[in-house]
């Protein structure tokens, strides 16, 4: 029963007695009014502590969780993610967690609590939903790992902290679980093996030079060895030289054979069964577990026949746009002559990697000049560029955001892929930093973290598609906050919104069409200026993870159409800035929650 029927009734009960009370009902009701107020005030407290204690417990089976939010708690433990037992613990501890708080129910609630509601358990249930798809038997792929995951904790240059001599034991106790993690990992695959659920081999082979680049005959030169290296000078002369041998013993007894031991694994025995195929339609019920992907990733009911098509109109829509580019600048040739020439021509490389990282950072200067007309909603957190690690620049994105931790100490973070320098184009550069930086990513994420007021599932959680909508939006924004001045650089925008309809039309090409890996890479040379080495890893990304890259354009097209919709209703009362504050002050929200707090807002907004 909702609150709606129960006002319902209340009016009605009111009208029927005032034929012969007169106005002793209009007392009656304001109580009966009155009282369920402070029932639902009871109500959103009861479910707030839930969620408080619910978000606990989520710390202490998730720990490295905690240590990404810089909760410092649980930093030495590392339990054993892929295990049979870790997974039916997880899936019993959301199960129990959805029952005690649909048991209070959503009666009552309205505004952020009811928000807060109808979020926990839409993704409870949908977490719940996805333990039917044997994920765990393809722990590994080119983009993560444990492995690989591994070393940005242990670097000393990721969320893992080491700052403190405890922060240097944490590591130690923490670490020393990764050889069990692996075995768990390699037992999964041989599993999947067995199930004929096993990852592409075109991925598969992407991986064995990641872990070559990690594997080193001394400690001194793995990246393990970082912390060591930046050891805080204050460190007592006892400590620094226990910590040193800790280190060294650990590294060279535990961590690389057990790298060398997860390589030969690979590469020896699970390699020779990898599959030629790349969709997950390939796979035993692979078809519903990519329907349920693509649901998950848009939060929207879309098919993929439905997204496909989506695509397709998009990348012609953008051709157009691109078209009107060439005419501006006197282009002579086709549209694929013109791609060639943006991929080809000097002009647009960079000189360096300090020439690229300089040229970000002058981006961040002159952008943050115009934020304040388009933002009254700003994140406090701190915020860096940085170059993607060298271990994993070959098989990552052209840039990645970082989120900042809840205390501050840890800034937000631009990577920005320094890897294959002529590719990465200047023309590139505007786009790219909108959507990963400010007012992407950062914005958006760091703002949400900051909502101290929200239960914390929502301040630590996220929706795809918002968070990526969002992302792809904020490219959109480049004119108006003083970029994209260059038709080149507009081009760039262009490209890159072009790239995300692509991605819409490759996605649910390779895991519901039966499109081949080389199929894909073609389509993407064909239709827009992307590199061989870009459009290899991004389609090699699709294929690593399923459905995710469905979330932008979704996303983006949502917020649009939003904005479009307020600007025409509430005309001259339309501001920008409180639109931008609406849409990102509630966090990640799933699209429809979105749409319909829009659609308040404009109702408010026009009395």
């Amino acid at each position: 029963m909702t609150l709606r029927p129960i006002l319902l009734a209340l009016a009605i009960s009111a009208s029927l007695a005032a034929c012969d009370r007169g106005p002793k009902t209009d007392a009656a009701a304001t109580t009966a009014s009155a009282a369920a107020t402070v029932d639902a005030k009871a109500k959103a407290d009861q479910l707030n502590k839930l969620y408080a204690d619910y978000w606990e417990e989520n710390l202490k089976l998730n720990p490295v969780m905690a240590t990404f939010t810089g909760d410092p708690r649980y930093n030495a433990e590392l339990p054993d993610f892929g295990s049979a037992q870790y997974r039916e613990q997880s899936k019993q501890f959301t199960s129990d967690w959805l029952k005690k708080v649909e048991a209070v129910g959503s009666t009552g609630l309205d505004g952020q609590d009811l928000l807060s509601y109808e979020i926990f358990v839409a993704d409870a249930k949908e977490s719940l939903e996805s333990y039917q798809f044997p994920t765990w038997q393809l722990p590994i792929n080119q983009m993560n790992s444990v492995a690989t995951l591994a070393v940005q904790f242990g670097s000393g240059s990721g969320a893992q902290p080491f700052k403190t001599v405890k922060d240097y034991d944490d590591w130690l106790k923490r670490a020393g679980r990764l050889p069990v993690l692996f075995d768990t990992d390699m037992a999964n695959m041989r599993d999947g093996v067995a199930a004929g659920v096993v990852q592409p081999r075109a991925l598969m082979v992407k991986v064995i030079p990641q872990l070559d680049a990690l594997i080193k005959d001394k400690p001194e030169d793995t990246l393990f060895w970082g912390p060591i290296q930046q050891m805080p000078k204050d460190f007592s002369d006892a400590d620094k030289q226990r910590l040193t041998e800790s280190y060294r013993k650990l590294i060279a007894e535990q961590l690389m054979p057990a790298y060398k031991k997860l390589r030969a694994f690979i590469n020896d025995e699970y390699l020779p069964k990898t599959r030629d195929s790349v969709g997950l339609d390939k796979l035993p019920g692979g078809g519903a577990w990519y329907a349920f992907n693509a649901k998950q990733s848009t939060t929207t009911d879309l098919t993929p026949a439905q997204i496909h098509q989506i695509g397709l109109d998009e990348v012609a829509r953008i051709h157009g746009e691109i078209k009107k580019v060439m005419e501006q600048v006197g282009f002579k040739g086709s549209m694929q002559d013109f791609f060639k020439f943006m991929q080809d021509d000097p002009r647009f490389n960079f000189k360096s990697e300090d020439a690229l990282l300089k040229d970000y950072r002058a981006l961040e200067a002159k952008i943050n000049q115009k934020i304040p007309e388009q933002f009254s909603l700003i994140p406090k957190a701190p915020f860096e560029i940085r170059p993607v690690e060298p271990f994993r620049a070959k098989s990552a994105a052209g840039g990645q955001y970082y989120p900042p931790s809840d205390d501050g100490s840890r800034p937000g973070i631009f990577y920005v892929n320094t890897y294959d320098l002529p590719t990465r184009k200047t023309w590139d550069a505007e786009d790219l930093y909108l959507h990963e930086a400010i007012p992407g990513h950062h914005f958006q994420i760091a703002l949400q973290i900051e909502l101290k007021n929200l239960p914390s599932f929502r301040r630590w959680g996220g929706e795809s598609a918002f968070s990526e909508g969002w992302g792809l939006y904020a490219e959109s924004l480049g004119k108006e906050l003083g970029v994209y001045t260059d038709p080149y650089n507009y081009f760039g925008y262009l490209q890159n919104e072009l790239w995300r309809a692509i991605r819409l039309v490759t996605d649910t090409g390779l895991h519901s069409k039966g499109w081949t890996r080389e199929q894909v890479i073609q389509y993407m040379r064909d239709n827009s200026a992307e590199s061989e080495t870009q459009s290899t890893a991004e389609a090699e990304r699709y294929i690593a993870w399923p459905g995710q890259a469905l979330a932008y354009k979704i996303g983006e097209l949502r917020i649009k159409e939003l904005r479009a919709k307020a600007e025409k209703e509430l005309g001259a009362k339309f501001d920008v800035r409180e639109f931008h504050a609406e849409v990102l002050k509630d966090g990640a929200v799933p699209l429809d929650v979105l749409s319909g707090k829009i659609d308040r807002w404009i109702a408010a907004k026009k009395g």
